[in-house]
């Protein structure tokens, strides 16, 4: 697979590094908040969180301030909402591989797509660092998580194995380990000497920096996870099961789930700006917001002809 070319610019944001979505057992739990209550917003749209001072009152979904979000389907399709700028996709191109996540650049104004087969797509200011996509694999690529800085990448496969790049060090992983379940995902630390691994009965495991705050791997799950994010000041980590659970862990909050409401598999979570909520986006495209999320807006049944799998906030 190849990289595109950087589209151009259209928007000249500032922010912080930004929390990724994406896509084994620990040793021991530790705090658990179980995802069973009700208070989700639903896709069909959700009032926007109160503004509880002139620091945040650039909570919303339009003007330079905005927030905003992008969904990306299986096809490569890319689609935006909110002040969420499109800078391309790939919709409508042969891909070798089905698309699996969707990550944003440092500011951004650009992010990165990755197959299945660890095919890397970068568009706007999000640099190309490499990919595997011409490397044989032993599992398939199922996400990628940028470096603070947006000057590196890691991949995740689900045999637990790590790819580098970039500026993105290597920290150890699964691979080669007898999992009991397949990892979904990655997230990493704050510093980006670290991450978490993720597997789909919950299991957590942690490498470089990156504390172990608990994990699902001896419980019993009504769904399997789908996806995990880190918290804002890197102290903790959100779950999201596909049946639309939420798990919390260290200094996440729990603000909500959307256990018991979805009317299809959740496929991505993503934490905001400011750290007190989460979002939450499901196969058929419907978003479900939390705490100071703001709902934006859905891609929907009507604009994909494949599965939504991946989310990126900023």
């Amino acid at each position: 697979m190849r990289a595109t070319k950087r589209g151009m610019a259209r928007r000249a944001r500032h922010r912080g590094a930004r929390f990724a979505a994406a896509t084994a057992v620990a040793a021991s739990l530790g705090a658990i908040s179980l995802g069973t209550q009700a208070g989700f917003s639903p896709g069909a749209g959700a009032a926007n969180p109160a503004i509880k001072s002139l620091a945040d009152a650039h909570l919303g979904c339009s003007g330079v301030e905005g927030e905003g979000y992008w969904q990306v389907s299986a096809s490569g399709g890319v689609f935006t909402n909110g002040a969420a700028v499109f800078y391309g996709s790939e919709g409508g191109a042969t891909l070798n591989k089905p698309i699996v996540g969707i990550a944003p650049s440092v500011d951004g104004r650009g992010y990165w797509l990755v197959a299945s087969d660890g095919g890397v797509f970068s568009f706007g200011d999000a640099p190309f660092e490499g990919s595997t996509g011409a490397i044989h694999l032993n599992a398939p690529i199922v996400g990628l998580v940028p470096t603070p800085d947006g000057q590196g990448y890691w991949l995740v496969a689900s045999d637990g194995g790590v790819f580098s790049f970039g500026d993105a060090s290597f920290y150890g992983s699964e691979g080669g380990t007898k999992l009991n379940q397949p990892i979904v995902g990655l997230a990493a630390t704050k510093d980006g000497r670290g991450y978490w691994l993720v597997a789909a009965d919950g299991g957590v495991f942690s490498f470089g920096d990156a504390p172990f705050y608990g994990s699902l791997g001896a419980k019993t799950l009504n769904a399997p996870i789908a996806a995990i994010a880190p918290a804002r000041n890197g102290n903790g980590y959100v779950l999201a099961a596909r049946d639309g659970g939420v798990f919390t862990f260290g200094a996440s909050g729990f603000y909500g789930s959307a256990a018991g409401q979805t009317t299809a598999p959740v496929t991505g979570v993503a934490g905001t700006f400011f750290g007190n909520g989460y979002t939450l986006t499901t196969s058929n495209g419907s978003v479900y917001n939390f705490g100071d999320s703001s709902f934006c807006g859905v891609s929907g049944n009507a604009s994909t002809n494949s599965p939504i799998v991946g989310l990126a906030f900023y």
